[in-house]
């Protein structure tokens, strides 16, 4: 019976049997020591038999192996065990010389990013690199536990569209057995949709922008948290956005302690209550500090967005903080605009160390002037395929509703302390890189 790596220091004194990829080989005072790598970490052997070390004889790290040996107490190895007295099995040999070298972090810096990426197959064997993705992982669970426990259901929105429903050049198209189709820019029109189905909704799914973009916070594809709420005002819709963040930080915290230690990622701090700050005090904010001017835009600059999260972290305590009063002059036509200030829409931005992490808004859930604002603000035809389904939704019956969409890519670069987005990211995509 297979006995995993981390399990090792539970048979102390027996036997076992373990399998998994060559990670290190080494020389040490005439003894050869061996990591081997599996899902659950790392073991190291010790081989004294000439017989056994013969065994590895030209083989490369990435050699599949399976060991029989005795587990030993050792505080300097790895999980303070050791196993003696191997007997291996060589199940795959690798003969060719790996091009980056696994067993050491691996260089995240600007300039070697391609090589990162071009290495990608193999460097993610990388225990670093790997934990970087366990996060993610745990991020993305730690949501989906926070959305049950809020009583969401889960559902997948398809990503081939008949036209580019939310305007702008940004958009993929491809044939489509003689028609034009479009992939996804989010999953906002089938998520409200679902309000109507099951009340409160979310995906975990793929989003295509076609961005000319070659910055550290774009990418052409990546993964968003995309959720719809029903029967809410826009504090409540604050409140939820909040809960989840706490929930995502606070779960990954705790589950994954070792490998936020191994990469060296601050703790997250947040207040109990993210603070809520207007888009126009920032601008003022910023102004002053700094005396670049800013005031009356209609964004955020990238350097304001650094800006107010080191002035919320020292202000209020919490790396997190909602950008609020957005205004209605720049909102999307399904955005609803606020009934107490017309001048501002319902909406938020959710900023975390010094990025935007989230899109937060009502939505604009009565169909008459729903359809206004599609036809003057959007100039769409509400006859075309990409939005009449869309309509009939709120045409049968839509309730106060609003969501946001999470960008889990840079959720997690944040959270594990990343320079780029891309190094958050398995395989990325940009107008640069289509491989691996």
């Amino acid at each position: 019976m297979r006995t995993l790596t981390n399990k090792l220091p539970e048979h102390i004194g027996k036997t076992v049997t373990i399998e998994g990829w060559l990670h290190k080989k080494r020389l040490l005072g005439g003894l050869t020591f061996i990591n081997l790598r599996d899902r659950s970490g790392l073991a190291q052997i010790l081989i004294k038999d000439k017989d056994e070390v013969e065994k590895l004889r030209g083989l490369q790290i990435g050699t599949v192996l399976l060991i029989k040996g005795t587990v030993t107490k050792d505080e300097r190895a790895p999980g303070g065990v050791e196993v003696h007295d191997p007997v291996l099995e060589v199940i795959v040999p690798v003969t060719d010389e790996p091009p980056i070298e696994i067993d050491k972090p691996l260089n995240h810096k600007p300039d070697n990013l391609d090589t990162l990426f071009e290495y990608r197959v193999i460097g993610l064997r990388n225990v670093l690199e790997t934990n970087i993705f366990k996060v993610q992982a745990g991020i993305k669970e730690a949501a989906r536990q926070y959305f049950h426990a809020e009583g969401f259901t889960e559902f997948n929105s398809p990503k081939l569209l008949p036209e580019a429903t939310e305007g702008g050049s940004e958009v993929f198209k491809l044939d489509y057995f003689g028609k034009e189709a479009t992939l996804a820019q989010s999953a906002q029109f089938y998520k409200q949709i679902m309000v109507g189905v099951f009340e409160r909704a979310y995906e975990i799914n793929p989003t295509y922008r076609a961005e000319l973009s070659a910055t550290t916070r774009h990418m052409t594809e990546f993964i968003h948290i995309d959720a719809e709420i029903g029967f809410v005002d826009f504090d409540g819709l604050l409140d939820i956005v909040d809960g989840l963040l706490h929930g995502i930080t606070e779960s990954v915290q705790k589950n994954y302690e070792s490998e936020l230690k191994s990469l060296r990622a601050e703790p997250v701090k947040l207040a109990s209550k993210l603070p809520r700050i207007s888009l126009e005090e920032v601008h003022e904010l910023y102004t002053k500090e700094t005396g670049t001017k800013t005031l009356g835009e209609k964004d955020l600059r990238p350097d304001e967005e650094r800006f107010i999260s080191e002035y919320s972290k020292e202000k209020f305590g919490s790396e997190a903080i909602f950008i609020v009063d957005w205004p209605a002059t720049e909102m999307k036509f399904y955005h609803k605009k606020s009934e107490k200030n017309p001048e501002f829409a319902e909406r938020a931005d959710l900023i975390f160390r010094g990025v935007e992490i989230a899109t937060i808004s009502m939505r604009e859930h009565r169909y008459k002037e729903l359809l206004d604002q599609l036809k003057t603000i959007a100039k769409g035809d509400p006859e075309a395929d990409g939005f009449k389904y869309y309509l009939q939704a709120f045409k049968y019956g839509l309730p106060p509703h609003g969501g946001f969409g999470m960008g889990l890519e840079r959720l997690t670069q944040k959270i594990v302390g990343l320079n780029n987005v891309k190094e958050a990211t398995l395989f990325p995509r940009d107008i640069n890189r289509l491989t691996p």
